[in-house]
């Protein structure tokens, strides 16, 4: 297989990023990179799912990683896993033996060490400039489930159907489940168990960088947890903030010590991110420098110093967000400046994992969440046309129209999209500009 025809099916069965971004995974397919990487960090807290899909597929996953690098012309394959995923490595390294080009690198559990620039500085010692992207250092990053889609689709024809989910914090049975696309959160935690609080909030994604759902919020391609939470939990509290407020206490509190600047991971490698001096030029009003706010594009938004580092309980993350946000609807470039060198205290500045849960108050629901390589099934799902960067796809079905799983419901779009495709059986119910309705008893 070329590079063009893996594209091709890439774009087809609709494979995007499954670590949360959901990049079409086609459009980082190129023969100008020497390194793939397989992330496998899974760097937040309470996530599960990465590490065992590796162990339970290591033999699928590491085939295709190194199928992946033969069809670029890639030099080698590195996968970046934790030194305590032990199970995850034992499996492993007893499919490795076949795939001479295939190294595995272990990495602290430290966070965020599974963001692609930090991850990529791990394996390689090559240093992504701010704002570049990895190809610029001919690197291609690919994470586990991402990877695992791939297999299905080049020697199974599969199309992405399903998601691998954990469901974690406050639930009887917590576990890791593989949902079809387009479940609600109200249908995915009965399928795990029973909440076990009154006044739940449900949060989607990671702890640091997940957003605050609901019941009815869906399952997409880029889901990796559900987390449930007690509404009045510090963590779902603070993610309940108001901004205005926060600008106010940046103002009032704010002693600039610099502790967020000195464990920002981007700032270690070199980034002109400097998030106390955003808070001194946002508290004081101070533009006297605009180069301060025009620095916060290079945020990664990892929360660092939002919600670890800051001995006030401050938000950096929020404000810098607001500016990031601000410098892109207004189409101001940030410009490709070089990165200065790498910190020599990096090592010393990374965040233990075990410490943030602790910090998040989260350390007991860190349990088994046994994986379940089965799909569930459900009698309805929602599927969002667009569950990836680019445009929606196109529906190409019409109401009362009966579907099997696996067909192509909306087709990729013209420039950068994918194709979409039922996850159950059923009849077309509903068709919206945002979403597919599938009911399998009709």
């Amino acid at each position: 297989m070329d590079i063009k025809a893996l594209q091709n099916k890439a774009r087809e069965c609709g494979i995007v990023g499954a670590g949360g971004a959901g990049f079409p995974a086609y459009a980082k397919m190129t023969d100008k990179a020497d390194t793939v990487i397989l992330n496998c960090v899974e760097c937040e807290p309470l996530l599960k799912l990465h590490r065992q899909l590796l162990a339970r597929h290591a033999e699928e996953i590491v085939s295709m990683l190194d199928e992946v690098r033969q069809v670029f012309g890639a030099n080698e394959a590195v996968i970046g896993i934790k030194s305590e995923y032990t199970e995850t490595i034992n499996a492993l390294l007893s499919v490795m033996k076949d795939h001479p080009n295939v190294r595995m690198e272990q990495v602290r559990p430290a966070y965020p060490m599974g963001d692609e620039v930090v991850l990529i500085y791990e394996a390689t010692g090559r240093v992504v400039r701010p704002g570049g992207l990895p190809i610029e250092q001919n690197v291609v990053v690919y994470n586990v489930e991402t990877m695992y889609n791939l297999y299905r689709a080049v020697h199974a024809d599969e199309p992405v159907t399903s998601k691998v989910v954990s469901i974690v914090g406050e639930i009887d049975t917590p576990a890791t489940l593989r949902l079809p696309i387009g479940t609600s959160v109200r249908d995915a935690v009965n399928m795990a168990g029973h909440v076990t609080v009154d006044d739940p909030a449900y949060l989607m994604g990671g702890p640091m960088m997940g957003r605050l759902g609901d019941e009815n919020t869906l399952i997409t391609k880029t889901t990796n947890a559900v987390i449930i939470l007690d509404r009045s939990h510090e963590l779902v509290m603070k993610m309940n903030k108001n901004l205005d407020i926060e600008r106010r206490r940046a103002s009032s509190a704010c002693c600039q010590c610099r502790t967020c600047t000195d464990l920002c991971s981007r700032h270690a490698l070199g980034h002109p991110i400097e998030p106390h001096r955003i808070m001194r030029a946002a508290a004081n009003r101070d533009v006297s420098d605009l180069t301060v706010f025009v620095n916060s594009a290079f945020c990664s938004g990892c929360g660092i110093c939002e919600k670890y580092a800051c001995p006030q309980g401050l938000s950096p993350k929020s404000i810098i967000q607001e500016f990031k946000a601000g410098l892109r609807s207004a189409g101001v470039d940030a410009g490709k400046p070089d990165p200065a060198p790498v910190n020599p205290d990096r090592e010393y500045k990374k965040v233990p994992v075990h410490r943030l849960a602790s910090k998040l108050a989260l350390t007991k629901y860190d349990v088994p969440a046994p994986f379940e390589d089965d799909v569930k099934k459900a009698e309805r799902v929602r599927i969002l046309l667009s569950q990836h960067i680019g445009a929606p796809a196109q529906a190409v079905v019409k109401k009362g129209d009966r579907v099997n799983a696996g067909q192509m419901i909306a087709s990729p779009a013209e420039g950068l999209s994918v194709g979409v495709h039922a996850s159950i059986n059923g009849t077309i119910s509903e068709i919206s500009e945002r979403y597919i309705e599938i009911r399998s008893g009709e």
